[in-house]
Parts: structure tokens; sequence; C-alpha cells
């Protein structure tokens, strides 16, 4: 059986560059840290939605109860104007009261239930924006390091690299907040 020969150039190219080789693995790791900071981003505007509809859903209980709490205000009155014996209508209008004052006191509960669920809507919303931004600088880090490929100026890694530090940074406080 014959043999076949290949023949392998032992220059071995990925070594002309070195600087080129460092940023190759700089932009890898600005698109692991890219990747992370775009997931925490589409997660935490998730969240924001969430508690976005909850707190809907908290105001429109608020306002059912409040509803129902007018509702027993206008029996009670009503009760009262039509009632010819306020001893037989005693019983009806101290009910009618009790279920009024009931409902104010749920209410204000569920107020506060709505309003904690806002406050943590505007904070994740707030989250979001700065994982948005560190996104959008990690994104401009990469493809200025990856610009030194084609220009083989090593300017581009260097500015590259402030915008992905900055994008992190973003990111982290999104974390922190």
């Amino acid at each position: 059986m014959a043999e076949i020969e290949i023949h392998h150039e032992h220059g071995h190219a990925h070594d002309a560059d070195p600087f080129g080789r460092r940023v190759g693995v700089l932009v890898a790791v600005i698109g692991v840290f890219l990747s992370a900071v775009t997931i925490e981003s589409h997660r935490t505007h998730t969240a924001a939605i969430v508690y976005k509809t909850e707190a809907n859903d908290q105001w429109a209980f608020y306002q059912a109860k409040k509803i129902r709490g007018h509702m027993m205000d206008m029996g009670a009155t009503l009760l009262d104007a039509l009632g010819s014996d306020p001893a037989r209508t005693r019983a009806a209008a101290d009910r009618l009261a009790a279920d009024r004052d009931r409902y104010a006191r749920e209410a204000d509960g569920i107020q506060k239930e709505a309003e904690a669920r806002e406050r943590e809507s505007r904070q994740a919303e707030h989250r979001a924006l700065l994982f948005d931004l560190g996104e959008g600088l990690l994104e401009l880090g990469l493809v200025l390091s990856s610009l030194y490929f084609l220009s083989k100026r090593r300017f581009f890694p260097a500015l590259g690299s402030i915008a992905a530090l900055g994008g992190l940074g973003l990111g982290i406080a999104g974390l922190l907040v």
C-alpha cells in the first residue's frame, strides 16, 4: 500500500501575532460577561412585569373592597332614611356599618400590598435599566475589541476594554441595587 505523505508547514501562524491571541481571549471573556448581563436583563424585565401585574391585581382588589364598603354605607343610609321603626332596623344598620368598617380595614391592607408591589416593580425597572446600559457597553466593547482583527490597531482593544469594564460595572451595580 502506498504511503501518503502529508507535509505540514512548521511555521506557526498563530504565534505570529501574540497580541491578537490576547485580544481573542479578551473578546471571548467580554462575550461571556455580555451573555450573563443579557440574561439578567431579561430576567429583571420579566420580574418588573410580574410585579406590575401583581400591583394592578391588588389595586383592582382594593377598588372592589372600597366599592363594597361604599355600598354598605349606602345601604345603611337607605335603611335609615326608609326605615319607619328604628328598633326594627337597628340590627341591620349595625351589620351594614360593621361590614363597611371591615371593608375599609381590608382595603387599607390591600392598598399597602399594592404600594409594595409598585415599589418592587420600580426597583426591578431600575435594575433592568442598569443591566440594559451594561449590556450596551459590553456589546460596544466586544465590537471595538474585534475591530483589532480588521485594522491591527491596538487602540481598538483598549477602547473596547474600557467600554466593557463600564458595562461590567453597570451589570454589577444592577445586581447590588
